[in-house]
């Protein structure tokens, strides 16, 4: 083999190797994309629940937790099946 065609043969391998991390590059924000969206489908409804018994609660006069408790188990809930429906998907 003459020194052109290791050359070439050298570029080209090198081509590939370059080509191929710039594909993984994507893959690795898109997969931090999806982690982030798959956070804020669990963590809105939790915070949601919060406030909504937190106001709740205002409502009732006394010093209670009964309602924001109860909200946020139930934005525990509907944020495990938002999870899973987009896992799902």
């Amino acid at each position: 083999m003459n020194p052109a065609d290791r050359l070439k043969a050298r570029l080209e391998r090198q081509v590939r190797r370059l080509e191929r991390a710039q594909r993984e590059r994507r893959s690795v924000l898109a997969q931090t994309a999806y982690l982030g969206t798959l956070g804020l489908v669990f963590i809105l409804p939790v915070i949601a629940g919060a406030y909504l018994g937190r106001w709740l609660d205002g409502l009732a006069g006394d010093y209670s937790v009964r309602w924001t408790l109860s909200m946020i188990f139930l934005g525990i809930g509907v944020g495990a099946v938002n999870v899973y429906l987009l896992i799902r998907r």
